[in-house]
């Protein structure tokens, strides 16, 4: 049995996402700038559903039932969190990390397979929905948006990829720092990862939702669907359950990438962030989009902001 029931989310930020600082990484960083295109969307569908190779967080997913009760909601408050992480200031990151671990707490239980307890706030678990978030959004810029990130970017990438893991609670010194020890890390954990029936169904629902769900999300999920298996080795595709026909492979990618390169204006990088996800992402991209200079035009460390916005210091000052 599970010790919640509920749905793990935070609720939207009272706060415009930029007011008192750049946050983490800042204007011209590969982090802003990858985590922004539209190219997002594709690897956030592909990220959700690798998360379901971590057999606890299939069980802690399943358990809590967000993605069957509130597809749209579940994926919306799952994104705009990633996107709080890479460009909203200090205060605003801070805030959303520690409400959701207070709510991760709660979302405890058994996994059936191994009989063993688990918790959404488990290191490895948190590293795992790290490591795949970070790898799959720059993947999917890569190959459907304006490619490769110079040497010097992508290093920086990597390193701002160690740093944003500072709000979870896995160890900064697990994350990998390069493509190569992304490599590596997925070989290291690949033994623990495993499909089951809970798992697959997940899966098959991120990637392909109902229509009682709602027909924008139906069509938005099927037509996204093939470019995120595009991307996924075939060890993947199989064990998930999901590998397509090889004539998709090569008729997808020419086809995203020309759709892709059409989302110039805002507004239309707006409409793809409200209609594709949700409305809470729309509103933090439209406040990227427009945020003037913050009161403190500088980066900052998580300890840093923690120091100054965590419930510690609220709680002491």
């Amino acid at each position: 049995m599970t010790a919640t029931t509920s749905r793990p989310q935070f609720d939207a930020p009272a706060r415009t996402i930029r007011e008192v600082d750049y946050g983490f990484f800042g204007p011209g960083s590969p982090t802003w700038k990858v985590w922004t295109a539209p190219t997002a969307l594709i690897g956030f569908q592909r990220a959700v559903t690798l998360e379901h190779f971590d057999p606890d967080l299939t069980a802690a997913v399943a358990d809590v039932g967000g993605i069957y009760s509130d597809p749209r909601g579940r994926l919306d408050h799952t994104f705009a969190y990633f996107l709080i992480a890479a460009v909203a200031d200090s205060r605003m990151a801070i805030e959303a990390s520690e409400h959701l671990m207070r709510v991760h707490a709660k979302a405890t239980g058994i996994e059936p397979i191994s009989g063993n307890r688990y918790s959404a706030n488990n290191p490895d678990s948190q590293l795992w929905i790290h490591v795949t978030g970070w790898h799959s959004v720059l993947k999917c810029y890569e190959m459907y948006g304006p490619g490769p990130l110079s040497a010097a970017e992508e290093r920086r990438y990597w390193a701002e990829c160690v740093i944003a893991a500072e709000l979870q609670t896995c160890k900064p010194s697990d994350v990998p720092t390069s493509r190569a020890e992304v490599r590596d890390y997925f070989a290291q954990v690949r033994p623990r990862l495993c499909s089951s029936e809970r798992a697959r169904q997940g899966m098959h629902y991120l990637l392909f939702t109902p229509s009682e769900k709602g027909m924008k999300l139906w069509a938005g999920s099927r037509l996204v669907a093939p470019a995120a298996i595009a991307t996924l080795p075939e060890w993947m595709r199989v064990t998930g359950g999901f590998d397509q026909a090889a004539v998709l492979d090569a008729a997808y990618p020419p086809a995203v990438r020309a759709a892709m390169s059409a989302l110039k204006s805002d507004r239309l990088k707006l409409a793809v962030a409200r209609h594709g996800i949700g409305q809470m992402t729309g509103r933090l991209l439209a406040e990227h989009m427009r945020a003037g200079v913050p009161v403190n035009p500088v980066t900052v460390t998580p300890q840093q902001a923690k120091a100054l916005y965590g419930r510690k210091s609220s709680s002491s000052a």
